[in-house]
């Protein structure tokens, strides 16, 4: 009965992925075209979105020696090292909310929107050979929209500048343990998506007057390696450090680049609006290379079983050499720290709100983009909880509703800065599953 019961969980495991995945994907096509509300996606390649789920997001974004949450294995994308403690088949779907407040000045303005979080299995080979995971998740995206009045004697002009797009990245990762208690790992990604930047002229007060538009789009496509170690060592009875590296190599995607100005015909109806009538300008497929930052992380966890864990993580990425566009200001260098943790009030309590895992950080950067002469800082605390599931297939599979929520500020009112305050909500479901593993009868 054993072997029967365990096909059929791994046949609605399967059917389980396939839907979400469906699910997923038109969610994907019918939201907006980006995720981001931020006039600092403008520059780089926009606002970028670390390889964490909402598990490890809501400890403050710690993930560089986090191997395990209450007692079980973690899909931690960040670090591929950890792939190496994977026990069971780990299958990991979520969705991304975001809510905005844009203030300058004494003007401001509220956004929201929601989008793909992430899809990844981590799959366990075998304790020697360790464990391999494959996935998407977003990379960075775009999204910011401004607008200036000018006036020229009777002449009244509308100019507005705006960006919207996404990259996405595709992962193969693989995690092994060479000796007890270190283990290596990489991840293979693929980016891929497109970014683009609409800027136009129109004459409000003249519907005789054409308007402009110039569109400039780019098109990202590229390999990228990241690495990680971690060493993990028992302390005493009860407590365990883990401590690792994480970072990339000084990778290069393909950027291809085209550029479109037209002519188009006022309107008053939105449906009817930038329709051309005529191309001014066209340049197709203008294509460089730029140098993605080399990036290097360093963390350590303190943990105690399934009751609770403790951690920071330390970041830097230099973006000095990313090549920026005519006119953009060159990127910088990012520094950030994060601490966070989580506690389980009682692993073996009957009432169900002390099995759930709590979880709290704060996460501080200063990030490579700055404008007006000021580093645009960004920073964010974090909670969030871990909602466990009845446990299935005879006590082989365990399931995690995961909820992480942001509350954060990036820039400042000074300076002549925008100030954004924003809160980020993940909503993950993770299952913990014997896929794989072949039983034999009682």
């Amino acid at each position: 009965m054993h072997k029967l019961s365990n096909v059929l969980s791994a046949q609605k495991a399967l059917k389980l992925v396939i839907a979400t995945g469906l699910i997923l994907v038109n969610i994907q096509v019918y939201a907006q075209t980006t995720t981001s509300h931020s006039p600092y996606s403008k520059f780089g390649l926009g606002q970028m979105r670390e390889d964490l789920l909402p598990q490890t997001r809501s400890m403050g974004g710690i993930s560089t020696a986090v191997r395990y949450q209450s007692g079980l294995p973690i899909l931690n994308i960040a670090n591929p090292a950890s792939y190496s403690a994977f026990s069971r088949t780990i299958f990991e779907a979520g969705l991304y909310g975001n809510s905005t407040e844009l203030a300058k000045g004494n003007a401001k303005d509220n956004t929201s929107d929601f989008a793909f979080s992430h899809l990844a299995i981590g799959v366990p080979l075998s304790q020697k050979f360790g464990g391999l995971a494959f996935g998407l998740m977003p990379y960075s995206d775009v999204g910011y929209n401004a607008t200036a009045v000018k006036s020229n004697a009777n002449l009244v002009s509308l100019e507005t500048s705006s960006g919207e797009g996404g990259i996405n990245k595709a992962f193969f990762g693989y995690g092994v343990s060479p000796v007890k208690g270190l283990s290596v790992g990489a991840n293979i990604g693929f980016l891929f998506g497109e970014l683009n930047d609409i800027s136009s002229v129109s004459f409000p007060t003249d519907p005789s007057m054409y308007n402009a538009r110039y569109r400039e789009t780019r098109l990202i496509r590229g390999a990228t390696v990241d690495y990680g170690i971690q060493y993990s060592k028992a302390i005493s009875r009860k407590l365990n450090l883990t401590v690792g590296y994480s970072g990339s190599l000084n990778n290069t995607v393909k950027s291809k680049t085209t550029l479109l100005a037209t002519r188009t015909e006022p309107s008053s109806d939105p449906d009817f609006q930038n329709i051309a009538l005529d191309t001014v300008s066209f340049q197709e497929g203008l294509a460089r290379k730029i140098n993605l930052p080399m990036k290097h992380n360093i963390g350590f966890t303190l943990s105690k079983g399934y009751n609770w864990m403790v951690g920071a993580d330390f970041k830097y990425a230099d973006w000095s050499d990313f090549q920026t566009r005519v006119g953009e200001p060159s990127l910088g260098k990012n520094y950030g720290f994060a601490v966070g943790g989580q506690i389980k009030p009682d692993p073996t309590s009957v009432r169900y709100w002390n099995i759930v895992d709590y979880r709290l950080g704060f996460r501080y950067n200063q990030t490579q983009v700055k404008y007006n002469d000021r580093n645009i800082n960004d920073m964010a605390v974090t909670v969030g909880i871990g909602l466990p599931l009845p446990e299935t297939n005879f006590g082989m599979t365990f399931s995690r509703i995961n909820i992480s929520a942001e509350f954060g500020q990036q820039g400042s009112l000074s300076n002549n800065l925008v100030r954004e305050r924003y809160i980020n909500l993940n909503l993950g479901f993770t299952l913990n599953d014997t896929w794989f593993r072949r039983r034999s009868y009682d």
